[in-house]
């Protein structure tokens, strides 16, 4: 009996320990990633993941896209963004939309990359707010609006959560030629 009740309680401590081990591999993951080991990262990811931890899907996803230790899959890069996703993950949805706006891992989808922007840019997202912005001012998944565009291109370059890097972007790719830019930073000065 004394067997059979030590034996419970240890399965009940592994039980809790697996569920609090999702975090701390991730991080452990996100430790590695940052400092470019990959394939030790992906590992991590990929067990935290497994455990229905959206930040590890995000980076799961990340690994996937990007071809960071593992081989470059778009669909596998899919359908870790959508668990992500799922479960509000702003990094996510907005990759998501890029997917669904290039057709990269899915069919290509205008109004469903519009509604994971639209998502994303409702969480502070400063890259959403821009891609959202550039859906508004060519009518792409959505109507045509030049003020909402506007609005969300201020947002976006104004945004505390990486404006500067969306700016910085914008400039550089004005300054090689890009006309869609070049309207965007005209858009910002008026």
């Amino acid at each position: 009996m004394k067997r059979l009740f030590m034996l419970l309680v240890f399965s009940l401590l592994c039980g809790i320990l697996y569920a609090q081990d999702a975090e701390t591999i991730y991080k452990e993951g996100k430790t590695l990633y940052d400092a470019k080991k990959y394939k030790e990262a992906f590992a991590k990811f990929q067990t935290s993941a497994d455990q229905g931890y959206k930040k590890a899907q995000y980076y799961l996803g990340r690994c996937y896209d990007k071809g960071h230790g593992i081989a470059e899959n778009d669909q596998q890069a899919v359908f870790w963004y959508e668990k992500a996703a799922a479960q509000n993950h702003p990094k996510a949805q907005y990759e998501l939309g890029k997917c669904y706006k290039k057709g990269e891992g899915v069919t290509k989808d205008l109004d469903k990359a519009f509604q994971y922007f639209e998502k994303s840019a409702a969480q502070d997202n400063a890259d959403a707010q821009f891609e959202l912005g550039k859906c508004y001012m060519k009518g792409k998944g959505t109507a045509e609006n030049l003020d909402k565009a506007k609005t969300l291109f201020n947002q976006s370059v104004n945004n505390p959560k990486g404006g500067d890097k969306v700016l910085k972007k914008l400039k550089k790719d004005a300054a090689e030629g890009d006309e869609t830019s070049k309207k965007i930073l005209k858009m910002l000065k008026n």
